[in-house]
């Protein structure tokens, strides 16, 4: 039988690890916004060096797991000389930042899929008709191609958000007490499996749906102006 009791202790004590939980995926999401809109640039860049850089790092990021990548980032940087002599080694000897660091080139390499699609998907019409207009290289993308490539890849953007969400839980691996690292000690502990993981997993399902909600709010926001639209053509077919 489940031990009511028991699952609230539970909950009592995993709530402790959520704020690590989002603290990793919010560092690594913004990070990693980064690291996607400049490589989806790169990627549709006219030089060839710009492009090949890009497209090895999504290549390497996208064809390996991510445990694989925290483990390298976490045990193998410590091997290298110039790195323990340099100042990032202040960083990548801590497992906080190591985590960081490996969600964020992770999220960075499938992000720029996303936003390079919706890069893609601005009409090329709008973009002579900027440059027509007189418009420099960055006024365009700052007015007219981003605008648009935001609206286009968010929904997908926002799913890659939670994907990174449940992803924090490999940080546990390398020691962090997040929402599965507090769990597997609490399972070491008590040996209580059922209700432990219950908990567990339904905390981090109401994490993304406070996110799903969020993306979604968003998502209405940036397209109010097509439902006023439409409405308008309804009213005025009605009219006719």
């Amino acid at each position: 039988m489940i031990d009511f009791a028991f699952m609230y202790e539970a909950l009592i004590r995993l709530v402790g690890g959520v704020p690590l939980t989002l603290q990793l995926s919010l560092i690594a999401s913004a990070f990693g916004v980064i690291f996607a809109v400049t490589a989806a640039l790169m990627q549709l860049s006219d030089s060839r060096v710009l492009r090949a850089i890009a497209d090895a790092y999504v290549f390497v990021i996208r064809g390996t797991p991510l445990l694989v990548q925290i483990f390298l980032i976490y045990y193998g940087m410590g091997q290298f000389d110039f790195i323990r002599h340099s100042f990032l080694w202040a960083l990548l000897r801590e497992p906080y930042w190591c985590a960081i660091f490996a969600l964020m080139f992770n999220t960075g390499a499938y992000g720029s899929q996303i936003v390079r699609g919706g890069l893609l998907s601005v009409p090329k019409g709008q973009i002579e008709a900027a440059r027509s207009c007189g418009m420099p290289t960055v006024m365009i993308y700052r007015r007219i191609i981003l605008p648009l490539a935001i609206r286009q890849a968010l929904p997908a953007y926002g799913n890659e958000i939670i994907l990174l969400t449940k992803a924090t839980s490999l940080a546990s691996i390398i020691t962090m007490m997040e929402i599965t690292g507090v769990a597997a000690k609490m399972i070491a502990e008590t040996y209580r499996v059922v209700e432990v993981f219950l908990i567990a997993g339904g905390l981090y399902l109401l994490i993304n749906f406070v996110l799903s909600r969020g993306v979604a709010m968003l998502e209405r926001r940036l397209m109010r102006h097509t439902r006023t639209d439409s409405s308008t053509r309804s009213v005025q077919r009605r009219a006719a």
